[in-house]
């Protein structure tokens, strides 16, 4: 059996992220493939060193005729049995051939780009419902999730940070997007005096951010660190991960945080919701709701008890439903069951 998978997404991001885990992980466990991707050189030779023979393309609009002929050469190079295209525009450009193309969702996308898909994987239960909804037959619309890197982290050294060692830091993670709504939090974090956060992720909207930390009195205690790839060491420093979003398809941080043994307290939007057990495997609160987000994380990080019922909880979820061995075979399954 072979696949082609095909990613034309921007150079960072949770899809891209989980991309990159998958794929060398499914060479591991034996699948032969092959990539085409965005022209990436660091992603193109992480790939090739898992053993993935990889192609770079501009993936451009509707005129980037280049690009595909070059996705066209490369499935007749590949000849491969599945092309597993991830996210609208790689699955779009998709060249029609022998092979079985399966679409790989991580949002509420429009399905329009996804017509010449035989099969679509959605990475939560709400995806997967609202596809069917969409009219898709359910017999052709699977439900897979991601997992996250589990390797041994250091703690982040909190002075290296500008942090007190003697201080509570809570973990936030993402985009500086308006569905992430980090402005929430940041109004929690006013009720909170004692607490501290660390805000991992880059976007347009890092200069209103820093402004709205700047108005209510807490950008002393708020460290913005732009993208970062140790997020592990980042939650062995912490207390606590906070996912406010507004819109939030999977919670790949709640996942992160779960597999690190930290406790959550997320909003309750689709993915969260969908993940979380309140009360077990984290808190919920609801969306845009500072106030209540703030009481959430004091009871968190007033009840120690709280804290190791959720870490178990959680751990355990994670390694039930979420893991790596977990994850990598349920998509082995499917190419088998496609490819035949």
């Amino acid at each position: 059996m072979r696949v082609v998978q095909a990613m034309a997404g921007a150079r960072v991001g949770g899809a891209e992220a989980f991309f990159m885990r998958l794929v060398p992980a499914l060479a591991e466990a034996g699948i032969e493939q092959r990539a085409v991707i965005r022209r990436h050189p660091d992603r193109a030779r992480a790939l090739q060193a898992a053993g993935v023979a990889t192609w770079e393309l501009r993936f451009g609009g509707p005129l980037d005729l280049a690009s595909r002929w070059g996705f066209a050469r490369a499935l007749r190079s590949a000849e491969p049995d599945i092309a597993m295209t991830w996210m609208s525009r790689a699955s779009a450009m998709c060249p029609p051939g022998r092979h079985v193309q399966i679409g790989r969702l991580g949002g509420y996308y429009d399905l329009r780009h996804y017509r010449r898909c035989r099969h679509l994987v959605g990475n939560t239960k709400g995806i997967v419902d609202h596809v069917v909804r969409e009219g898709w037959p359910a017999s052709r619309v699977h439900l897979i999730s991601n997992f996250v890197e589990t390797s041994l982290a250091v703690a982040q050294e909190r002075a290296a940070l500008d942090t007190p060692d003697d201080v509570r830091v809570v973990v936030a993670l993402g985009r500086l997007h308006p569905n992430k709504a980090f402005d929430v939090l940041i109004d929690a974090l006013a009720e909170l005096p004692d607490v501290w956060l660390w805000l991992a992720g880059e976007g347009r909207l890092r200069a209103l951010l820093e402004a709205h930390a700047a108005d209510l009195g807490v950008a002393e205690r708020v460290r913005f660190l732009g993208w970062r790839a140790d997020v592990g060491a980042l939650l062995a420093a912490a207390e606590m991960l906070v996912c406010p979003s507004r819109h939030e398809p999977l919670g790949n941080v709640v996942l992160e945080a779960w597999a690190r043994r930290v406790p959550v307290v997320a909003a309750a939007s689709q993915g969260p919701s969908e993940l979380i057990e309140h009360g077990k495997s984290g808190l919920l609160v609801p969306v845009e709701d500072a106030r209540a987000l703030a009481r959430a994380m004091r009871t968190v990080l007033d009840d120690a008890g709280l804290r190791r019922t959720m870490v178990e909880a959680g751990a355990a979820r994670y390694e039930a439903c979420f893991s790596r061995q977990a994850i990598v075979a349920r998509y082995v399954e499917l190419y088998r069951a496609v490819a035949d």
